[in-house]
């Protein structure tokens, strides 16, 4: 190839290439196979979300409050991984306390978006028929399957309960412009009456 024609290949085949890369930029956003793979979550999300409605359904149940959709679980007192010393120690894995009964989780949604709200601080009390609160706790953040605020709880006598969860705002903070109001800037409780809880664990 004669050197006089090298320069000006170098400027065609990067217009060439840019110039395939707008129309083809121009057919995806019109095509609705491409937008709707755009529309598809990853695969992890996904399945978080399966794995969550299905617990929901099978364990649990649901309310609705103000913008939250707010989801819980019921389970056999659980193990996880904790600081072993401080907020950087080692990770080592605690075992259920031999009087703790149930994991008992708390699932705080975006109504309108479906997204689960992380690290919201929340307090659960397990009320008893007549009133009495048989334990309240603050809940942890937990890395699972799906994110979700939950305690082991020790519930002994097998019953009807009343779960009772505090949602507070969370401390992270939030996009917005002035004059908007900020997600998640309230405290809600969500009741959920006449629970079966007998011992699991």
């Amino acid at each position: 190839m004669p050197k006089s024609m090298l320069p000006s290949l170098r400027l065609a085949v990067p217009l060439a290439l840019s110039l395939t890369g707008c129309a083809g930029t121009d057919q995806s956003d019109t095509s609705p196979v491409k937008a709707q793979a755009k529309e598809a979550a990853p695969a992890g999300v996904a399945h978080q979300h399966t794995v969550l409605e299905a617990e929901i359904a099978a364990r649990g149940g649901e309310r609705k409050v103000g913008e939250n959709r707010i989801g819980y679980i019921v389970e056999a007192a659980e193990s996880w991984f904790e600081s072993e010393h401080g907020a950087h120690g080692k990770l080592v894995n605690r075992e259920p306390a031999k009087n703790e009964t149930h994991h008992i989780e708390i699932i705080p949604m975006e109504a309108e978006t479906g997204r689960i709200a992380p690290n919201v601080p929340v307090k659960l009390e397990v009320v008893a028929a007549k009133g009495k609160v048989v334990q309240a706790q603050s809940l942890n953040f937990y890395h699972a399957e799906f994110f979700h605020c939950a305690n082991n709880f020790s519930v002994p006598t097998a019953g009807k309960y009343t779960l009772r969860a505090t949602l507070q705002p969370p401390t992270f903070l939030r996009h917005g412009a002035s004059g908007e109001t900020p997600a998640l800037s309230e405290t809600v409780t969500a009741t959920f009456a006449g629970g079966e809880l007998k011992p699991e664990s």
